[in-house]
């Protein structure tokens, strides 16, 4: 194993750098193994990753003996083990599973048994009446529900970028706006062809989110499933609509989709969605202003007084849906290649655990690594509601975004840091600046000067952007 690491040559290389893409990195490079991120995006989690629900699930609800069942489980379980040392948010809400009709009433004994098969098994019958004791501004028409105890919120853009970052400060190289073109596999290495130059290495792993079929095209010559996108659309509330829940609402799920979630944020608002549309385009998440009135009516016929709260913003979403249920994992013999494909919206619960769950199938293969004697274990700057934020401390500067109280300080780290962001969509995710009620109205002309150095056109991208996400 190469230990130069100026050189491009690599034990593996990552394509994509979304939360699964970021998870096999930290995996492999804890490991040992010397690994480069490729990604063709400015930024990290410029795709699929952009946009969730922000819940760390417990998989109660997930095919039984699925990959799907296995990695959220793995994940869940991993998340709680690390996330205090890298420095993660868990807001521990717990969900309820809600019934609205007598038909869903009649699914929740299936759904714990199903819980209980995939190892949930603090679930928990509610009748009407108890539900309605733990969420008083529920609708009266709620007929019964379960609660998932360990079902949590948490921050979805600070989870993968404390992966990577972990995989950077141990050694891992992340290469941006490298869209990969092909490249070919001599029996020993792969030599991938980048828009950077090639790069060399001896195994490859495919974690290109909404491109995995067309990277295997490229790099294989064949793929075994389609991406067909899959559109959520979400409804952020003002931070004071926060205050009318206290767990994850949940609906009765169905064959394709979990359905629309009400649910606190990370920082301190509402959430309401998302929707699930079947769309070609793999680009772009166009909102729609029918959808938008049928969340917002869906939202108020579960929680009444959200008609009296105003909406921060919308924002939409692509997930990688493919044609088959479960993810589609498949390590490809004789080519030191493993596809990560099909991975929807569990993919930030189950992020750690597929990448355990890759390492296995590489392992498989007879190779192995020597870990490194010592690992290190940056922390995350906070920008989460209910920890401690930067503007409640000393020399942080000022405050350049009011809203969501973003400081001075922060932005220059974002800027400058060791995964330095390279789009203004990268600078909200890692600090929420422009995010807030006035969507960036007021700090964007800031913003604009403090990027310059850093983004082309940072004038103009500043505001181009806002709402983006």
């Amino acid at each position: 194993m190469s230990t130069d690491h100026r050189s491009s040559q690599f034990d593996i290389a990552v394509i994509g750098a979304g939360v699964i893409g970021c998870a096999i990195a930290r995996q492999f490079t804890l490991e040992g193994a010397r690994v480069v991120v490729i990604e063709k995006a400015p930024d990290i989690l410029d795709g699929a990753s952009k946009a969730n629900s922000a819940i760390l699930h417990t998989g109660f609800d997930a095919p039984p003996g699925s990959i799907e069942a296995s990695c959220v489980a793995a994940g869940h379980a991993e998340y709680l083990k690390i996330h205090e040392r890298l420095g993660l948010p868990l807001i521990k809400s717990g969900a309820l599973v809600i019934a609205w009709t007598e038909s869903e009433e009649q699914r929740l004994p299936m759904l714990m048994e199903r819980a209980r098969e995939n190892g949930v098994e603090d679930v928990q019958l509610l009748s009407a009446g108890q539900t309605h004791e733990l969420e008083p501004e529920l609708a009266e028409h709620a007929k019964a529900s379960f609660i998932v105890p360990r079902e949590y919120v948490i921050d979805p853009w600070s989870a993968p970028y404390g992966y990577l970052l972990q995989g950077l400060a141990n050694g891992a190289v992340i290469k941006r706006n490298c869209e990969v073109k092909g490249g070919c596999f001599d029996g020993v290495r792969w030599k991938l062809d980048t828009v950077q130059g090639q790069i060399s290495a001896t195994t490859v792993i495919n974690a290109a989110g909404l491109y995995g079929d067309i990277i295997d095209q490229k790099l294989t010559g064949s793929t075994r499933f389609s991406i067909k996108p899959r559109k959520g659309q979400f409804i952020v509330y003002d931070k004071p609509a926060s205050a009318l829940v206290k767990h994850i609402l949940l609906p009765v799920p169905n064959d394709v989709t979990k359905g629309v979630v009400i649910c606190r944020t990370a920082y301190g608002n509402l959430l309401v969605g998302p929707t699930a549309e079947a769309q070609d385009d793999r680009v772009n998440a166009a909102l729609s202003e029918t959808a938008m009135t049928a969340l917002r009516q869906r939202g108020e016929e579960i929680l009444p007084a959200l008609a009296d709260h105003d909406v921060t913003a919308v924002y939409a979403g692509l997930r990688p849906a493919t044609e088959f249920k479960d993810y589609q994992i498949h390590a490809h013999e004789g080519l030191n290649y493993i596809t990560v494909g099909g991975i929807r919206s569990t993919g930030l619960s189950s992020a750690l655990g597929t990448a355990k769950l890759i390492y296995q199938r590489y392992l498989e293969s007879g190779e192995a690594f020597q870990p490194p004697a010592t690992i290190h274990w940056p922390k995350v700057s906070n920008i989460a509601e209910n920890y401690p934020r930067d503007w409640q401390c000393e020399g942080n500067q000022g405050i350049v975004c009011h809203c969501e109280l973003v400081t001075r300080r922060e932005i220059t780290e974002a800027l400058e840091g060791p995964l330095a962001v390279r789009s203004i969509g990268g600078l909200k995710r890692r600090t929420r600046a422009t995010m807030g009620r006035c969507q960036g109205f007021y700090c964007s002309a800031e913003l604009a000067k403090m990027t310059q150095p850093y983004f082309d056109a940072a004038g103009s991208t500043v505001r181009s952007h806002v709402g983006a996400n």
